[in-house]
């Protein structure tokens, strides 16, 4: 059965359930982080081709995800279809069409409801307000105030209401409190906590009537298991950002789905996420009693592989959407010799293949200009690439940021303090861990955060490695999105000295650095060592 959508803003609800009076059973369906992989993606995430198709090689896609959905719809009594955030900027897809084409898709798959992702905010509140006019589902954001952006003031809700089999759920959504550093939402949106936002929120439901709460975050799975501990009221939490794997038969999960986590009330809330890109498909089933309690929560997140045929109307769209694009992204630019390693676990975490390739290839276009250090955001690095011809469709699977050069100088003790920002939330696996070239470090997590994790940085002078002087000022290049303060970079927004932030883009910068290196070898040199 469909949920009729009632799309009633928390500030209107009024007195709207009565007690339900036997248990009630719920197949929640969900997917997060999809980035914009309107098509199947290969197991680097990128582009699937047509040697993988041949081989069933390809994972996702809108048109391989309808049928999965409306297989495990018609299975389940009652369910809903709902989205942890990030639908946006990760293929052409967002790039040509700056979320219309995901509007269209989501639409089609039929959702029910989804939270604000930071990425959602990639091209500022005009951009989110388009793609809320075009979607026919809510779309939810307790943790912001956007009273003062005229954009999405009155019309970007911190909650709602949708019927199923009689009975009324409640949804909130929650977004990352540092998105003013991870996206530019502008300077009229102001991010706040999100257990006090829920706190707020849980409260206005349950005083309106409403007994089943459902949060639909974007914080990120370690913040929800915090959020889920310390706010009472809450059922069940469907999350984001953290492109977490949890499953109880995949060895590799990063744990059990669903994760229980007890509530400040006792009571026991199920956490769940499905990974990322379209590739899972995560189906929660939840009961509640007639005190509207969560007496039980069950399921595994579903592989959208070639088990599940793509569906034809819907693959003959996106191939219409393509069209566009595939001049671009089939044009073969360059070759690897071997993979090149862009996994999210590997940049965030460590020097990794990819970052290498994009911070050599940044400091080689500038270094005749006085530049001699390159420093990288890992969550900047999107996907890796297979080995044989590289596509400039892979390379924009990569980098899909449409970010450029930025060039400036810094003093050797304020380069310090930018690694320290980027080594301050590896326990998070965030996006702001730093990828180099021209100097390397050796850190440690045995200090706290931004107060000594940076134990040792050289740089690269006259061909030898020399201890970097915190008293001499040094060239850097960066990508604009960094150096203007995102993921936490705010010494290079407010130390820069010289800046020029209107640089090549970096992708062509990526390229043309490819086509002079022949076959690309990936490598790793210990440039950046964890002790």
């Amino acid at each position: 059965m469909q949920p009729r959508r009632l799309l009633i803003a928390m500030t209107a609800v009024a007195a709207l359930s009565t007690p339900a009076y036997a248990d009630f059973t719920l197949t929640i369906l969900h997917t997060n982080d999809f980035h914009s992989r309107i098509e199947p993606v290969n197991k680097y995430n990128s582009a699937c081709g047509s040697e993988d198709a041949a081989e069933n090689k390809c994972f996702g896609g809108s048109a391989r995800l309808i049928t999965a959905i409306r297989e495990r719809r018609a299975a389940a009594e009652h369910s809903i279809l709902v989205d942890g955030g990030d639908q946006f900027q990760g293929s052409l897809f967002y790039t040509q069409y700056q979320g219309q084409a995901e509007a269209e898709m989501m639409n089609a798959l039929g959702y029910d409801a989804m939270t604000v992702g930071n990425h959602e905010f990639d091209d500022g509140p005009n951009v989110l307000r388009a793609f809320m006019e075009t979607i026919e589902f809510p779309i939810l954001l307790a943790n912001a105030d956007v009273s003062a952006e005229p954009e999405l003031a009155g019309v970007l809700m911190p909650s709602t209401v949708i019927e199923v089999g009689g009975e009324k759920i409640g949804l909130i959504g929650l977004t990352p409190e540092d998105t003013d550093e991870l996206a530019k939402p502008g300077p009229n949106v102001a991010f706040s906590n999100p257990a006090e936002a829920l706190t707020r929120e849980v409260a206005a439901l349950t005083e309106a009537g409403i007994d089943k709460i459902v949060v639909l975050s974007h914080s990120g799975y370690s913040v929800d298991l915090d959020v889920a501990s310390q706010v009472a009221g809450v059922d069940i939490i469907v999350g984001g950002h953290t492109n977490t794997y949890l499953s109880n038969s995949y060895e590799k999960a990063d744990g059990p789905y669903p994760t229980w986590v007890e509530g400040p009330d006792g009571n026991r809330v199920p956490v769940v996420q499905a990974y990322a890109f379209g590739r899972l498909l995560g189906e929660l089933t939840v009961t509640w009693d007639d005190n509207g309690a969560v007496t039980a929560a069950a399921g595994e997140p579903i592989v959208m592989d070639a088990s599940f045929a793509e569906d034809n109307a819907v693959k003959s769209r996106i191939a219409e959407l393509a069209k566009p694009l595939d001049e671009i992204r089939k044009k073969v630019v360059a070759d690897a010799a071997d993979a090149i390693d862009g996994d999210r676990g590997s940049c965030r975490l460590a020097e990794c293949q990819m970052g290498n390739l994009v911070a050599d290839a940044m400091l080689s276009r500038v270094k005749d200009q006085g530049i001699q250090i390159a420093i990288a955001n890992g969550g900047g690095l999107r996907a890796s690439i297979d080995a044989g011809p590289i596509t400039m469709g892979e390379v924009l699977t990569v980098l899909p940021f449409q970010n450029t050069l930025s060039t400036f100088q810094l003093t050797g003790a304020d380069v310090v303090a930018a690694l320290e920002n980027g080594v301050s939330q590896v326990e998070d696996v965030k996006g702001r861990f730093p990828q180099v070239a021209g100097i390397k470090y050796v850190w440690t997590r045995g200090a706290a955060p931004n107060e000594g994790r940076i134990q040792q940085v050289m740089v690269r002078e006259d061909g030898a490695w020399v201890q970097l002087d915190p008293d001499k000022v040094y060239g850097v290049v960066a990508n604009d999105y960094i150096r203007g303060g995102g993921d936490g970079y705010v010494i290079f927004a407010e130390s820069a000295i010289n800046p020029y932030d209107f640089g090549p883009p970096l992708d062509q910068v990526v390229v043309e650095y490819l086509v002079e290196s022949g076959p690309y070898e990936p490598y790793l040199d210990g440039r950046i060592e964890e002790r």
